[in-house]
C-alpha cells in the first residue's frame, strides 16, 4: 500500500526543524532556529489541515510505513491510522504547537539555551503526533514514551535551578510508574491476540473477551477487565490521574510555553486519546469503565479544590488542568468517548490560552508568580487581560465559551450513565463546577484587578535577584509575537464549542469509537440536541451553569468587594486549608514511603548485603588465605629438619586417606 506523502509531512516537518534548530544550535542564529522550526510547523499545520478535511469527505488510510523487523508470525511495524480520530487530535496539536512556537520568541527571548528551547518542542510535537497517528501499539508505545523523554528535557530546561531537576526526575519516575502497567498491558494483548495491530486486535476482541488469567492461582479474573486497567494505568500517568498526578503540578517549573505544550493539548491528553482508541476493549469490560469513571470523578473534584488555595498563577491553572482531565476521563468512563474528545479539543485551546496569557503576565512582571504581588494590571495589559478573561469564561464552563458545551455534554451524559461509581462521579462533576467557577475568577482577580500589589524591581530575568533591572518601569503589554498566539487562541476558546452539533451530535467519529448498545448516553443526548442557541438557552436553566456562576460570584465579592475576607476565612477554616495546601499530604507520603522506603531498602542491603555478605565473604577468603600464609611461613623456615617433619607429615595424611578410602569405600 502506497503511503501518501502528505501523512508523512505532518510528523517529519517537524522533526526536520528539531534536527536543525538542535544539531547545529551552536552554529546557527537564534533568528535562524526560531525561523527553521517555525515554517516547518506551519507546513505541518496546513498538511494536517488538509489530512482533516481529507477525512471529512471519508478519505481515511490505514496501512504500514515500514516493517521494522518480524518474529515468526508477529510482525513490528510503524504505521498510520488515519481517521476522524486521528486527524482531530493532528489538527489540535499541530495548530498549538504552532502558536507555542510563536510565542516562544517573546518569551525565550534572552535565554542562552534558545535554539535548544526550538529543538526540544519540535521534538516534543513530532512525537505526539506519531503517537496520535500510529495504527499498532509498537508505535505509540515509542510515541508514548518520546513525549515522556522530551517533557523529562523540557521541564527541567533550566537545569541550574534545583527544583526544575527535582521536578523532572519526579514526573519520568512517576510516569514510568504508569508506564510499566501500560506495558504490561500491551504485553497481554501481544500474548493473547498474537499481533500488535490495532484494527485486528479489535477484531479479534469479542472472541477474547470471555477468556479469564490467573493473576493470583486460583482466582480468575477477566482478561478483557485486566488489558485494559492495565492500560489506563499508562493513561494514569501520562493525563495525571490520581494517584498519579502529583508530578503535574512541580514540573511549573519548566518555562511557560513548556507549560502550554505539555499541559494543553499534548502529553497529559495522551492518555485520553489512547482510552478513546482502545474504545473497542474497553467496551467489552464494565470493571474497566467503571474504575476509569471513578479515578476520574476523584481528580475532577478533589484536584480542584487544590487550586482555591494556590497563589502561584502557574500552579493553580495546572490544578485546574488536573480538574479538566478528570472530566475528560469520566467522559471516557461513562463510554461518552465522542464528548472526551471534544472537551479535550475545546480545552486544548482555552487552556493553552490561560496559560500563554500567564506566561504574558510573568513577562511584565519579570518572572514574578506570586499572585498577591500582581493586581491591577488590566490597564496595563488590555489584551492579555482580555484573554485570559476569555480563557477564564470558558475554563469555568460558561456560555457561549467553548468549555461550556464540552463540559456541561460530560455532566449530563454522566447523570445518564449506568455504569458502577455514576452517582459518585455525577456529585463530583457538579461540585467541581462551583469549585472551577471560584478559581477561575479568583486567577483574574488576583492579577487584573484590586490594587497594584507588583514591584517590578524585586526580581531580575529567569528569577535571578537583581535590585536595579528594571527600576521604576511599569508592566507593559508584551510584544506581537506573544499577543497574536493570544489572540488565535481566544478565537476557538470561544467559538469551538459551537462545532458539538458536529462533531458530537453529527457522528462525526463514525467508526474511530466504540459504544456498546447498553451505552447509549450520547445517543439518547443526540435525540434532545435542537442546535447551538437553544443550548446556550438551555444552558442558562440547568444546575451547572449557576453552579459555576455562584462560584465566580463569591471570588468576586472575596476579592474584589471584600478584599479583608479572604484572610479571615483562611484562619477560620485553616485545618482544611492547610490539608489543601499540603496536597492531602499525598507528596510527603510519597517522599516517605516510596522515596524514603526506597532509601531505607538501599541502605538495608548496603550494610546487610554488601558490607556483612559480600565484602564478608571477600575480607574472609583474605584472612583465611593470610592465616593459612601465617602457618606455612613456618614450615619454610631454611632448618632441614622442619623440612624433614613436614615431609613426614604429609606422607602420614596420605597414607591416612588411603587406609580410610579402602576401609569405607566400596569395592
Amino acid at each position: 500500500m502506497t503511503i501518501p506523502v502528505i501523512y508523512l509531512i505532518v510528523p517529519l516537518a517537524p522533526l526536520i526543524g528539531a534536527l536543525i534548530s538542535g544539531l547545529l544550535c551552536l552554529k546557527i542564529s537564534n533568528r535562524v532556529a526560531h525561523t527553521v522550526t517555525i515554517v516547518c510547523m506551519i507546513v505541518s499545520t496546513i498538511a494536517a489541515a488538509i489530512v482533516f478535511l481529507a477525512v471529512r469527505q471519508g478519505n481515511t488510510f490505514n496501512g504500514t510505513v515500514y516493517t521494522w523487523f518480524a518474529s515468526g508470525a508477529v510482525k513490528f511495524e510503524i504505521g498510520f491510522m488515519i481517521d476522524s480520530l486521528s486527524a482531530l487530535m493532528m489538527v489540535v496539536v499541530t495548530f498549538v504547537s504552532l502558536t507555542i512556537h510563536i510565542y516562544t520568541i517573546g518569551y525565550m527571548r534572552g535565554d542562552p539555551g534558545y535554539n535548544r528551547f526550538f529543538s526540544y518542542i519540535s521534538l516534543f510535537t513530532f512525537s505526539m503526533l506519531m503517537l496520535v497517528m500510529a495504527n499498532n501499539f509498537l508505535q505509540l508505545f515509542f510515541g508514548w514514551e518520546a513525549v515522556g523523554l522530551v517533557s523529562y528535557l523540557l521541564i527541567g530546561f533550566w537545569y541550574t535551578r534545583s527544583a526544575a531537576i527535582y521536578a523532572n526526575l519526579k514526573a519520568f519516575i512517576v510516569n514510568r510508574v504508569g508506564d510499566f502497567g501500560f506495558l504490561l498491558g500491551i504485553a497481554l494483548v501481544l500474548l493473547y491476540f498474537g499481533t500488535l495491530d490495532y484494527a485486528t486486535v479489535f477484531a479479534r476482541a469479542g472472541t477474547v473477551s470471555a477468556n479469564t488469567i490467573e493473576i493470583v492461582p486460583g482466582h480468575a479474573w477477566a482478561l478483557m477487565a485486566v488489558i485494559c486497567i492495565l492500560l489506563f494505568t499508562g493513561a494514569m500517568g501520562k493525563s495525571a490521574q490520581f494517584p498519579l498526578h502529583v508530578w503535574l503540578p512541580d514540573s511549573m517549573e519548566g518555562p511557560t510555553p513548556i507549560s502550554a505544550l505539555i499541559h494543553a493539548a499534548t502529553m497529559v491528553t495522551a492518555g485520553i486519546f489512547m482510552v478513546a482508541r482502545m474504545s473497542p476493549l474497553f467496551e467489552l469490560s464494565e470493571t474497566a469503565l467503571s474504575f476509569v469513571l471513578i479515578i476520574g470523578a476523584i481528580t475532577t473534584f478533589f484536584m480542584a479544590l487544590i487550586a482555591m488555595v494556590q497563589y502561584d498563577i502557574k500552579r493553580v491553572i495546572a490544578y485546574s488542568t488536573l480538574s479538566q482531565l478528570g472530566y475528560m476521563t469520566m467522559a471516557l468512563g461513562a463510554s461518552a468517548y465522542s464528548v472526551a474528545m471534544f472537551h479535550l479539543m475545546t480545552h486544548a485551546f482555552f487552556k493553552a490560552l490561560l496559560f500563554l496569557g500567564a506566561g504574558s503576565v510573568i513577562i511584565a512582571l519579570h518572572h514574578e508568580q506570586d499572585m498577591r504581588k500582581m493586581g491591577g494590571l488590566r490597564k496595563y495589559m488590555p489584551i492579555t487581560y482580555l484573554s485570559v478573561l476569555i480563557g477564564a469564561f470558558a475554563n469555568a464552563g460558561l456560555p457561549p465559551f467553548a468549555g461550556f458545551f464540552s463540559k456541561d455534554t460530560i455532566i449530563e451524559v454522566i447523570h445518564q450513565s449506568q455504569i458502577p461509581g455514576a452517582t459518585f462521579a455525577y456529585l463530583a462533576a457538579l461540585g467541581a463546577a462551583w469549585v472551577g467557577g471560584f478559581y477561575s475568577f479568583r486567577l483574574v482577580f488576583l492579577t487584573f484587578h484590586g490594587k497594584e500589589r507588583f514591584n517590578v524591581c524585586e526580581r531580575g530575568d529567569y528569577g535571578q535577584t537583581d535590585a536595579n533591572a528594571h527600576k521604576n518601569e511599569l508592566p507593559q503589554e508584551s510584544s506581537w509575537v506573544v499577543t497574536l498566539p493570544l489572540i488565535l487562541l481566544a478565537i476557538p476558546s470561544i467559538f469551538s464549542g459551537w462545532l458539538i452539533g458536529s462533531i458530537v451530535f453529527g457522528n462525526y467519529f463514525g467508526s474511530s469509537v466504540s459504544t456498546a448498545a447498553e451505552h447509549s448516553g450520547v445517543a439518547k443526548l443526540s435525540e434532545e440536541f435542537q442546535g447551538v442557541l437553544p443550548m446556550i438557552w438551555h444552558g442558562f436553566a440547568e444546575l451547572p451553569f449557576w453552579l459555576a456562576f455562584a462560584g465566580a460570584a463569591a471570588a468576586w465579592f472575596l476579592y474584589i468587594v471584600r478584599p479583608d475576607l479572604p484572610a479571615v476565612l483562611r484562619e477560620k477554616l485553616r485545618i482544611p486549608v492547610r490539608i489543601l495546601e499540603d496536597k492531602y499530604g499525598i507528596d510527603r507520603f510519597n517522599d516517605w514511603f516510596f522515596a524514603g522506603g526506597a532509601r531505607r531498602v538501599g541502605n538495608g542491603l548496603w550494610k546487610s548485603g554488601d558490607v556483612r555478605i559480600i565484602d564478608g565473604v571477600v575480607n574472609g577468603f583474605a584472612n583465611m588465605v593470610g592465616c593459612t600464609a601465617q602457618i606455612i611461613r613456618h614450615v619454610q623456615s631454611g632448618y632441614i629438619y622442619h623440612y624433614a617433619f613436614s615431609m613426614i607429615t604429609g606422607v602420614l595424611l596420605l597414607l591416612t586417606g588411603l587406609l580410610l578410602a579402602l576401609l569405607f569405600l566400596p569395592q
